[in-house]
């Protein structure tokens, strides 16, 4: 990792040089040959590594946009959100924002939502989708999205609608096999690129539900999207050089192995829950734990933002809690390109700054 940036962030995260070059690449027309090349690699590579055989959407937006388009085009009228944290709860205000009717399924933060608890919210409401938290940011819960998936696919008429933000390319994401209707994330997560661009997948079933649907707008209209991508084309003039960044990482990605990069990512985590449990706890539930963030439980009472300045101090920056949860959790990420000698660099440190504290 560059000595200059040890970011341990939950996004963004960590960037390499490498990557940071590639995005000084040429610039070329947004409608030209080129750039069609490029789109047609990056969509490609998207779907190689996400195992999909539908379409793929590139977004010069942060994820947040492309959580409202799949509320606008793909919920007919009434939605059940599945909230365990911060950006659960995300999915419902935007539903509500939207004009659209939104039930709140919610969880005590750092618990996860249960198969169970959706199969019971849905056969007592008339739903037409759900929308989930794949990878809780907030509070480093994953949710089994593959049990989730067995029981919203148990439903004929019921769109799955997936933000993978912190979880995308970080752990297994079966995007046919599990039915997602709409899976996307931001590329500063997991991607491991400087924030300002998102990719989806987008379903059938979703690009159907979009055609009838009214009032989305024109720049999150998945049916404008759908007529640039059979172009070979975004939307509007895209951020070429996220996408020279992109289009290197896939090939990386490639390259390192889907499993190795998912086991690399366990790895990590698992050092830094081992440092979490000699010292502290973990805020997330047992068996639902995060691979790509762990947030870590205060009950030592330490004054957290004391010990994040003092890392920074340092060149180290990890996170507060999020939230309401500032100061009684903290939260460090183990996701993209970091290593486990990196996990164990920070780990070091760590340790000394919290004796500089006592």
């Amino acid at each position: 990792m560059n000595a200059a940036a040890k970011f341990f962030l939950p996004g963004p995260v960590y960037v390499r040089e490498e990557i940071k070059r590639a995005m000084l690449g040429p610039t070329i027309g947004h409608r030209s040959k080129e750039m069609s090349v490029l789109y047609e690699k990056i969509v490609g590579g998207i779907a190689r590594i996400l195992n999909t055989g539908g379409r793929v959407y590139l977004s010069s937006s942060t994820a947040t946009g492309l959580m409202e388009a799949a509320i606008r085009n793909v919920v007919r009228k009434r939605c059940l959100n599945l909230i365990c944290g911060s950006f659960g709860k995300l999915w419902h205000d935007i539903a509500l924002s939207c004009g659209k009717e939104a039930v709140a399924l919610e969880v005590e933060w750092g618990k996860a939502i249960k198969p169970e608890m959706v199969e019971e919210a849905l056969s007592k409401g008339d739903y037409d989708a759900v929308c989930v938290t794949h990878n809780e940011t907030s509070t480093g819960v994953m949710n089994d999205l593959r049990e989730i998936a067995e029981v919203v696919n148990g439903r004929d008429d019921v769109a799955l609608l997936v933000d993978a933000v912190s979880s995308m390319v970080g752990t297994e994401l079966e995007v046919d096999e599990w039915k997602l209707d709409v899976c996307f994330a931001s590329v500063q997560k997991a991607w491991a690129l400087p924030p300002g661009f998102a990719v989806a997948t987008v379903s059938e079933r979703a690009l159907e539900r979009s055609k009838e649907a009214v009032n989305k707008g024109y720049y999150l209209d998945f049916m404008v999207f759908e007529k640039y991508h059979k172009r070979s084309q975004t939307l509007s003039t895209a951020s070429i050089p996220h996408m020279y960044a992109l289009s290197m990482q896939i090939d990386d990605i490639i390259e390192e192995g889907l499993e190795n990069r998912f086991e690399r990512h366990r790895a990590m985590a698992d050092k830094v829950r081992g440092w979490a449990g000699k010292h502290f706890d973990l805020f997330s539930e047992e068996g639902f734990r995060s691979p790509t963030i762990t947030c870590i439980k205060n009950n030592q009472g330490i004054d957290v933002s004391r010990f994040i300045a003092k890392l920074s101090e340092k060149g180290y920056a990890i996170a507060n809690g999020y939230g309401k949860l500032k100061e009684e959790t903290f939260r460090i990420a183990h996701m993209g390109d970091v290593t486990s000698d990196d996990i164990d660099e920070l780990i070091t440190v760590l340790d000394s700054t919290l004796e500089e504290l006592q």
